[in-house]
């Protein structure tokens, strides 16, 4: 393609790209985000949608709930893991039988750290930090921690409980609605 064409087809996504953030984000944008999962690749998601919701201006709310949880409790959440079972896509294909085998989801889960810390991704307590200092709303699934038995002094400190109802009130009056 010419690349006069090619300049002008990538400054006029650029232009419609800029309109619609910037008239999103005059709408008083508002982001519910439900965490329901607790694996090392599954905490980054939420985290990172709700910490650039927070540098945009963006209201923001996540609902931790099932094993979302483990992404708020203390000492486990800088040691969350990669399951190589069932997880066909990882940039490295592990078949089952082999992800099976001891040690590989330790192998997986440093594998991932390895790539996130190269190019200087936050690790999950500090993107935990982030979204609390931003003001982001943590939310942990209080029917959760029941049927689970966690209780309150096991998850980190900022963030507060509720249930489903909780969760809804907030997400009818949102724009963004998520679950990682």
């Amino acid at each position: 393609m010419d690349t006069e064409i090619q300049s002008y087809i990538d400054e006029a996504v650029k232009k419609a790209v800029d309109e619609q953030f910037t008239t999103a984000l005059k709408k008083n944008s508002k982001a519910a985000i439900i965490a329901s999962k607790g694996t090392l690749d599954m905490a980054y998601p939420p985290l990172i949608l709700a910490s650039t919701c927070a540098a945009l201006d963006i209201e923001c709310q996540v609902f931790f709930t099932f094993y979302g949880l483990d992404i708020l409790r203390k000492g486990k959440n800088a040691h969350l893991g990669v399951p190589p079972v069932g997880n066909p896509a990882m940039p490295v294909p592990v078949p089952n039988i082999i992800g099976m085998l001891p040690g590989m989801t330790a192998m997986a889960t440093k594998m991932m750290n390895g790539w996130m810390g190269k190019v200087g991704v936050p690790t999950i307590p500090e993107l935990l930090d982030t979204c609390v200092e931003s003001d982001v709303k943590i939310i942990a699934c209080q029917m959760t921690m029941d049927v689970m038995g966690i209780k309150r002094e096991e998850l980190i400190d900022d963030i507060e409980l509720g249930g489903a109802a909780t969760f809804l009130n907030y997400a009818t009056g949102c724009n963004i609605t998520l679950l990682v």
